[in-house]
């Protein structure tokens, strides 16, 4: 199986570096217009870099690991020449199957959308494909993805919510790690180790919510001890517009992955 990837940036990279690592990086091609980055890339990883879009077309599985606004500009020189054996898996955000298809008419997609996490294997990753995808292929697809941490299958009209929650949602986390730390500092805590506190707590507290079974509800209420610190921070939380602030946060990403489709 031959494993090719148009773009080497920051999430391309991390899903390909995943890839490279369980699979015959000599079988994997990478190419960016960024040149010097492409061949680092394969230079770091063992996979082939080529210098044109049109040098993947070979491969089995073509990853577009492209921003939407050059998308456009890709398909205008790949979109005709995409072999119907081949299966395209576009990252895009907010770019819809059905317009894919009207740049390569021909060519048969699945669309993804997937996290930073990948970085470290621990990505959450959603795909979506229709009818002219087989079971097979989108098993391999998933199968491909789940080496940069968890892929689920949804329907395309969650698209935008799932960019919104998993695709921006580590920056979210990340400013709060940051404010955690912040506050830490603030009572006495030197900044590295506050770094680690708010970091792991976050890390942990994810962990339970995955294997628990119980809702973050549930848990939040085991640590809030009757006239307890934990009750006092949550109300202060909830003074300060904590969770709208959040619920406000992903409803503005999943309006702009939205707009960006359009």
């Amino acid at each position: 199986m031959k494993i090719g990837c148009i773009g080497t940036g920051a999430m391309g990279g991390a899903i390909m570096r995943a890839i490279c690592k369980k699979y015959d990086a000599k079988q994997i091609k990478v190419t960016d217009k960024n040149t010097k980055m492409g061949k680092a890339f394969a230079e770091e990883t063992g996979a082939q870099f080529v210098e044109a879009n049109k040098d993947v077309l070979d491969c089995d599985y073509i990853f577009l690991a492209v921003k939407p606004q050059f998308l456009g500009d890709v398909f205008a020189e790949i979109g005709n020449a995409i072999p119907e054996s081949a299966v395209v898996i576009s990252m895009a955000a907010g770019v819809k199957i059905e317009k894919l298809q009207s740049w390569a008419p021909k060519a048969r997609f699945i669309r993804m959308m997937p996290n930073v996490c990948a970085q470290i294997n621990e990505g959450m990753t959603a795909i979506s494909y229709n009818s002219n995808i087989t079971q097979a292929e989108a098993d391999t697809a998933i199968e491909i993805l789940s080496t940069a941490g968890k892929v689920e299958v949804v329907l395309e009209k969650l698209m935008d919510c799932v960019t919104a929650v998993s695709g921006s949602g580590p920056a979210f986390v990340f400013m709060f790690i940051e404010a955690m730390a912040d506050a830490a500092v603030r009572c006495g805590m030197p900044r590295a180790q506050a770094y680690t506190y708010a970091a792991q707590t976050v890390y942990g507290s994810a962990g339970m919510v995955m294997e628990s079974g119980k809702t973050p509800a549930a848990l939040k209420d085991m640590v809030c001890s009757p006239a307890g610190t934990t009750i006092e921070g949550v109300a202060a939380l909830e003074k300060n517009g904590f969770r709208n602030a959040v619920i406000e946060a992903i409803t503005a990403a999943c309006n702009r992955s939205i707009e960006l489709g359009k």
